[in-house]
């Protein structure tokens, strides 16, 4: 049986309160729907300190210090630049466990090697960063919702 969302982060919250820890995310194609997600959950405020939405560049590299040179050897939806995003989250928002997502919701902005769909994640505990490339079908609508379901999946 499938969990719904709502239930995977209800649990997720339920894991950092036990381990006394607070989260953060840095968003880009989902646009604070993962914080969103985050915080529909009563009593969120108790393990989720806050998100970014990094849509723009200049606001990845200013406000989680991505590195300009990651932005143009490697581009805004690749491994390196979530890796980045989620060490620069943690930094900003003083949290030991955070996540961050990248990619091309669509319907246009896909390009035959970052086609619409792709989307890459990253997660943070403590100092272990882990990441995966993720290539989800379907609408605008869909592609954000099954990438938040996969970045709260990360961390359970």
């Amino acid at each position: 049986m499938e969990l719904d969302v709502e239930t995977m982060v209800g649990r997720l919250g339920e894991s950092l309160l036990l381990q006394g820890a607070h989260m953060a995310t840095a968003e880009s194609c989902t646009g604070g729907l993962l914080a969103s997600t985050l915080t529909d959950v009563a009593g969120s405020s108790r393990w989720f300190e806050g998100g970014v939405v990094a849509y723009d560049n200049r606001v990845k590299m200013r406000l989680l210090g991505v590195p300009e040179e990651i932005l143009i050897r490697h581009g805004a939806v690749s491994q390196a630049c979530v890796e980045s995003m989620v060490k620069g989250v943690c930094e900003l928002m003083k949290v030991p466990v955070a996540l961050a997502i990248s990619g091309v919701a669509g319907p246009g902005g896909g390009t035959p090697e970052k086609p619409v769909g792709l989307v890459w994640m990253a997660w943070r505990i403590n100092h272990r960063i882990w990441s995966r490339e993720f290539r989800f079908q379907g609408s605008r609508r869909e592609i954000k919702q099954a990438s938040v379901r996969e970045a709260v999946l990360g961390l359970l």
